[in-house]
């Protein structure tokens, strides 16, 4: 059996480019605690750390046979060094929605305006029975199952411009019905 312990890490990077889990081993062994002290010296979280070093490692693995690394002890810092930025980075815009969720205005509806919401609605509900078959038929494949333009048009057998002629009639009726309702209620 080779003693890995003794080869320097071009040797190793060798024996990793052709699939060497024990090379790969070694320099894990070698190379961990250091990689760790870089980590956790930016980060201060040990599991944060030890993420960043598993996934530097894994990143290695991963390109064993397309890396042209020179300097391995230098390449594997300067990539710790990157995920721990990165992993900053992902952190900063966490917090940044966070805080912009928090700030947000959480809508509250009062009685009188949900019974208001409720009533247009049921104008909507029924102005869409309103319709006539045909335009009924599209607006609710457009509406409830999603159909794009071309899939109506091919289930009723009829051309792409008749669908929007028929979607944009029952839009319009749709709006005409509901316009005075909602202009009452709008400041």
């Amino acid at each position: 059996m080779k003693n890995y312990k003794k080869y320097d890490d071009s040797e190793l990077l060798s024996l990793l480019a052709k699939d060497d889990k024990v090379a790969f081993t070694e320099l894990y062994n070698r190379y961990w605690q250091q990689l760790f002290a870089i980590a956790f010296n930016r980060i201060k979280e040990n599991a944060t750390a030890e993420d960043i070093v598993h996934d530097v490692f894994a990143g290695l693995w991963a390109n064993r046979s397309k890396v042209n690394i020179e300097i391995l002890e230098n390449y594997l810092a300067v990539a710790v060094k990157y995920t721990v930025l990165g992993k900053i980075n992902k952190q900063l815009k966490e917090r940044a929605v966070q805080k912009n969720f928090q700030g947000a205005n959480v809508v509250d509806f009062s009685v009188e305006e949900s019974l208001h919401y409720k009533k247009v609605l049921e104008i909507v509900r029924s102005e869409i029975e309103r319709l006539p078959e045909k335009c009924r038929l599209i607006f609710k494949y457009s509406r409830d199952e999603g159909m794009p333009v071309k899939q109506i048009a091919a289930e009723l057998n009829i051309s792409p411009k008749t669908v929007e002629n028929q979607l944009t009639k029952a839009i319009r009726q749709l709006r005409l019905a509901t316009r005075s309702f909602l202009n009452s209620f709008l400041p």
